[in-house]
């Protein structure tokens, strides 16, 4: 359990800023909006660090700070005006080939909750009850948003890239 202190808070940053970085980026698709929403979650942190010590698991503390400051972000995200015309940097945040620019285009088609729980349930590979914790929300709620991502994620990519669980079985 950290004390408290700041060298607490640098340490704990220092050891999760990559994973924090990599879920902001699954969630949101860009690079600088990831590292934006890091940015917002740790500075949140920083100010209740102090009383840090009474929360019994800090990293899904802290994840559920990161999910929530996407979810905000997506409920006002409207009136945002993107400043840059200009074709935006590669990412340079490591992905593997599932997290592909097909997938990410899709991901970004689909309400943020529905996102939300694709992201962290098969990208970040979090269970049920701890997605639900992340995003303050019940395990059905989790499971239907999962669902109705799903079906909607088919629908973007269509049948042959995503199918669904029976149907690839039958052709076993």
């Amino acid at each position: 359990m950290p004390d408290g202190s700041d060298s607490d808070y640098l340490a704990y940053v220092r050891g999760r800023m990559a994973e924090l970085r990599r879920t902001a980026y699954l969630l949101c698709g860009d690079s600088h909006q990831a590292d934006d929403f890091v940015q917002e979650t740790l500075t949140k942190l920083y100010a209740r660090w102090p009383r840090i010590g009474r929360v019994e698991n800090v990293d899904a503390y802290v994840h559920t700070m990161l999910v929530r400051v996407f979810l905000d972000d997506r409920r006002r995200g409207w009136w945002k005006v993107r400043l840059l015309t200009g074709q935006p940097e590669p990412p340079p945040v490591a992905v593997d080939p599932a997290d592909g620019p097909a997938v990410r285009a899709a991901l970004a088609k689909l309400p943020a909750r529905q996102q939300a729980a694709l992201v962290l349930r098969f990208l970040c590979d979090k269970p049920v009850r701890e997605v639900a914790e992340l995003m303050r929300c019940s395990e059905g709620t989790v499971k239907s948003q999962t669902s109705h991502g799903l079906t909607r994620l088919r629908a973007v990519l269509g049948v042959d890239y995503l199918q669904p669980a029976a149907a690839v079985s039958r052709e076993r």
